[in-house]
């Protein structure tokens, strides 16, 4: 699934566009750990609804070339700063990389990147 098709997919509006995408690698090359961060970090800013199953907000899983990685919308840190801070934080302070997601990667332009939803 290309980026574009799952910002489709999970915004019917501007302000829910992918901002970021954190990836599990340390800018130093290694892999972080513990490989579950992207679970922990985007079900702490999830919510369950009516039916018990968890649903993403600002923040979900995703997969970059076989890599897990978190996407996160632009609009969290209007809708929350203090997640939107942590999030920031939490990837500065571990070293994570972090890539800007523009139009010019929505799939809709040479640099799309191939990105895969977690359920």
């Amino acid at each position: 699934m290309m980026l574009g098709e799952l910002n489709q997919k999970t915004s019917n509006d501007e302000d829910c566009a992918v901002d970021w995408l954190i990836e599990g690698i340390m800018e130093d090359g290694r892999k972080f750990r513990p490989s579950d961060w992207v679970d922990r970090l985007s079900a702490a800013l999830a919510s369950f609804g009516r039916d018990h199953r968890l649903r993403y907000g600002a923040a979900r899983p995703c997969y970059l070339k076989g890599q897990k990685c978190l996407l996160v919308k632009k609009s969290l840190e209007q809708e929350d700063p203090a997640a939107f801070e942590y999030v920031r934080g939490f990837a500065r302070s571990n070293g994570l990389r972090m890539t800007d997601v523009d139009a010019a990667d929505t799939g809709m332009g040479a640099t799309s990147h191939s990105l895969e939803a977690v359920a």
